[in-house]
């Protein structure tokens, strides 16, 4: 796959508008299995958040992209347990401060993972 169609350039930048394309990208089955379980969604943010801080990025961008992500969820995907129940109807009920926060908020919950 060229560099292209990364959310993650080569030279560490990052292309946010790529976020909902690379997420598209996901196979059915894999997303699937992802959402099924609160636990295995976190399991994989915590995967992507490692790779992200090894490649150099900031706690900032990381919260950046966890809210393009949360965005993409709450418009494309319904809740497959109570534990993102709770998390769309606390997005959907936040300002853009908030939502910020709460990225903020899911990107340390999701480090904290073992």
């Amino acid at each position: 796959m060229s560099e292209h169609n990364h959310v993650v350039s080569k030279d560490g930048s990052l292309a946010m508008n790529r976020v909902n394309e690379a997420l598209e990208r996901i196979e059915p089955e894999q997303k699937e299995a992802i959402l099924e379980h609160f636990q295995t969604f976190q399991s994989y943010l915590r995967k992507r958040i490692q790779l992200a801080r090894k490649i150099g990025l900031s706690e900032e961008q990381l919260a950046i992209a966890a809210e393009k992500v949360a965005d993409y969820l709450a418009e494309h995907e319904e809740p497959r347990n109570s534990e993102e129940k709770l998390l769309l109807e606390l997005w959907r009920v936040g300002s853009k401060e908030e939502r910020h926060k709460l990225a903020h908020m899911l990107v340390k919950l999701a480090q904290e993972v073992k």
